[in-house]
Parts: C-alpha cells; structure tokens; sequence
C-alpha cells in the first residue's frame, strides 16, 4: 500500500480513535516523562483536526516554566522554531495550523531538548508517517541530538510503516495506554 492511501487511513483510525480521555491521560504521561521534565526547551507542534492534543500540555508547560518554541514552516522546505511565553503569540497559517511569528528568537538546540514530532502513524521501532512534506526529517536530520518523542492514540501503532531512507526515527511515543521507548541513542 502507498503512503498516500496509509496516510488517508490512518487519518480515519486516528478521527475514530480521539478522544479527550486519551488526550489527558497520554498529557499526564508527557508531562511525568523525565526528558520532559528536565528539557531546557519543548519543540511542540500546535494540534489540529484528530491530533492528540498539545494545547493543554502547551498551557501547563508555561504554567511550569518551561521554555516551549513552536514550528515556523518556511518557503524553502524548512522548518525553524520560535520561542513563545504566551499561547497567543501562535496565528493560523497554512492550512489553519498555528505558527509563531519569525521575529520570536530561536531557541538554541542542545541534547537536553526535547521534540515533540507529530504524525499519523507509528511503529514500535520509532519509524512515522507523517503527512508528506518531510519537514520534520530535514530539521531532526540536522539535530540528532535531539530527544524525540512522539504522541498518538493506540490505535495508531502499526506493525510496520514504509519508510525510505531519509526518514527519521523517533526515540519514544506514549500513547494512551504505554510509554514505547523505541529507538534511544
């Protein structure tokens, strides 16, 4: 099967699966995580659609004090983070994602950060179906010292994904009922 109809797939389980139960317990979990805990910076992407939700999570880190940044989709294929204290500092963009605004700094990236990587799908062994655009593997590909970690609904894990060569893997997911360490340097 091609990612395109997996990607459609996928879509549906995740749609059939959401649920605002699962999203709190599997925030719980992230928020109890100690790479979580002990980050220096939260890479987090805005939730839309049937995502697990970030908003709640978002909003508890900044109660904490933690340093979040959040996606900047560029022109060029890339992606570049930006530093947000305030939850309305994100605009809809394209596609009706939220995204900072570029003049917010950049944090810097150390292995103490932590990204939260979004997709439709993933494996036990960290691999992802994103949603076609790759921008996540270009930006993880030149921070591998990133702590990646990824969050879904059970329904979501899959036996197997196809993924090419670039395709990044992640190093955890927690889902509503499990913590999946999967590919931890």
């Amino acid at each position: 099967m091609d990612k395109k109809e997996l990607r459609r797939q996928f879509a549906e389980i995740r749609k059939s699966a959401k649920s605002e139960l699962k999203d709190i317990i599997i925030g719980v979990k992230l928020l109890a995580d100690e790479k979580v805990r002990s980050a220096d910076t939260i890479l987090m992407y805005a939730s839309f659609r049937s995502e697990v939700d970030t908003w709640q999570f978002a909003h508890n880190l900044l109660l904490k004090n933690i340093r979040i940044a959040y996606p900047k989709c560029r022109e060029n294929n890339t992606m570049t983070f930006h530093i947000i204290s305030e939850l309305n500092q994100l605009n809809d963009a394209v596609y009706g994602i939220c995204e900072p605004d570029t003049a917010l700094p950049e944090p810097e990236i150390t292995d103490r950060t932590v990204c939260i990587v979004p997709a439709l799908a993933f494996t036990e062994n960290g691999g992802r179906l994103g949603y076609g655009g790759g921008y996540y593997d270009r930006f993880l590909s030149m921070h591998p010292e990133l702590y990646t970690i990824g969050l879904a609904y059970e329904a979501c894990i899959a036996e197997n994904l196809p993924l090419a060569e670039h395709d990044i893997k992640i190093k955890s997911v927690i889902t509503e009922e499990r913590t999946i360490i999967c590919n931890e340097r």
